[in-house]
Order: structure tokens, then C-alpha cells, then sequence
């Protein structure tokens, strides 16, 4: 597998672990892979728990920031970190099931040249009738207004080349949006069922308002970009 694990953690030092192991344990034998978990400024005991998780899994890389910067900035820190062409995210949280992993890497393998990149979609969220509801409605205003092709946005569990990352915009909230942001780059996006497992320890990073709030100002934004996009067809070259 050339493939490249990112995993984006603040204060997960009851979930981090168990990830690791579970996601180690899913691809057995599988050569070609590694993993990396951006530690965004934890103030829990995760730095400690992860030390030790590379002591056990040599396929393990831990990146921390000195401040906390956000989820988006610690994926980009662990893309840029990466040697390996595929990207798969996942969240820290262990609310992604990492027996998805060989299928969304088996779908992009299948799917035309035009798809750069494969979203889970969790057709069954394992919330809160509260988040679930404010998470559905999120996702039918982005899906009119932006016109992209996912189901769920929001979804942590997505699979992308390197350089398709490395050309999107960057700004504070924009992994939500890489569905509209690969269309806006001529990518097409493919959706594919995963599995929603309940959080077993902590609690979520974002507050209902703050993600309904942060959201709108971002979709704002998303929309101004997509309306300056730019990118001419190559003809011919000489």
C-alpha cells in the first residue's frame, strides 16, 4: 500500500492508543504504509501516550505543535510530513472504523483517472439526535449552495493524493470543505458508506453552535472561491 495514514489528535490520550493498534492490527502484512498522528498542542496526557505507541509501532511517526493551530493545520502538517502518494485521513476520536481503510483505498484504486477523492459517508451517525440534526441540515444547505458531490462533508475518513492537497487553498476549517474545494479544482469526488462508531472516551472538540457558526462563515467563503476559479485547459504544447 503506498500509503500514507493522518491522523489529527488534541487531548485523545484515552482514544489514541487503541487507534493505532486497531489500525496496525487492520492491515496486518500490508507493506508500504505509515502512520502519522499531528499532536495539535494536547494538554492531556497524549504526547506520553503516543510515545509510547512508537516504541511498539515502527510504522508510527508522531509530529507535535508547539500551539494549537486546529484540525485543518494538523492535517496539513501530517500531508506535508507524508512520503507516500495516497493520504487517508482519519479523526483522533476513534469514531472512524479503520476497516474502512482497504475499501476506500480499493475504490480509488478502481475508479477513473477523474476521481481524486474518495469521502465516507456515514449513513448511520452514532450522535446525538442534537448533532445529528444540525449536521444533516449543515449538509443539505453546503450540498445546494456549493453544488459538490458529498454526502457527508464532515465525514473524518476521506482518501486523496499528496498533490492534490498541496494545490487547495489553505485556511482554519477547510478539511469540511475538500469535497467542493477538489471539484473547484476539476476532481470529481466519490462517496462511499463507512462505519460511525460512538465516542468511547472524552468529548467532542466542537460545540454545536460554534461548528453551525464557523460553518456559515466558511461556506461564505468556500462559495467566493469557487466563483474566482481559474483554470484554463491546455490545448496544445510545442
Amino acid at each position: 500500500m503506498d500509503l500514507a495514514i493522518v491522523i489529527p489528535a488534541f487531548n485523545e490520550a484515552e482514544n489514541i492508543a487503541a487507534l493505532v493498534d486497531e489500525i496496525v492490527a487492520t492491515l496486518g502484512d500490508a507493506g508500504g504504509y505509515h502512520i502519522i498522528v499531528v499532536d495539535d498542542a494536547s494538554t492531556d496526557n497524549t504526547p506520553s501516550v503516543l510515545s509510547g505507541c512508537t516504541g511498539q509501532h515502527p510504522q508510527l511517526r508522531v509530529i507535535r505543535h508547539r500551539q494549537r493551530c486546529g484540525q485543518s493545520a494538523a492535517i496539513a502538517t501530517g500531508v506535508e510530513a507524508a512520503t507516500r502518494h495516497w493520504i487517508m485521513t482519519l479523526d483522533g476520536d476513534g469514531q472512524n472504523d479503520p476497516a474502512d481503510i482497504p475499501r476506500l483505498y480499493a475504490a480509488m484504486n478502481a475508479a477513473t483517472d477523474d476521481v481524486w477523492l474518495v469521502a465516507g459517508y456515514r449513513e448511520q451517525r452514532m450522535d446525538g439526535w442534537l448533532k445529528r440534526a444540525a449536521s444533516g441540515t449543515a449538509n443539505t444547505v453546503r450540498r445546494v449552495l456549493l453544488r459538490d458531490q458529498a454526502l457527508d462533508s464532515a465525514c473524518g475518513i476521506k482518501l486523496f493524493s499528496r498533490d492534490t492537497f498541496l494545490a487547495l487553498p489553505r485556511f482554519d476549517h477547510m478539511h469540511r470543505f475538500m469535497p467542493a474545494l477538489v471539484q473547484r479544482q476539476g476532481g470529481r469526488v466519490l462517496s462511499i458508506t463507512v462505519n460511525s462508531r460512538a465516542r468511547q472516551h472524552g468529548q467532542s472538540k466542537y460545540g454545536i453552535l460554534d461548528r453551525l457558526w464557523v460553518g456559515m462563515v466558511d461556506l461564505l467563503g468556500v462559495m467566493w472561491l469557487q466563483r474566482r476559479a481559474g483554470f484554463p485547459e491546455i490545448e496544445k504544447e510545442d
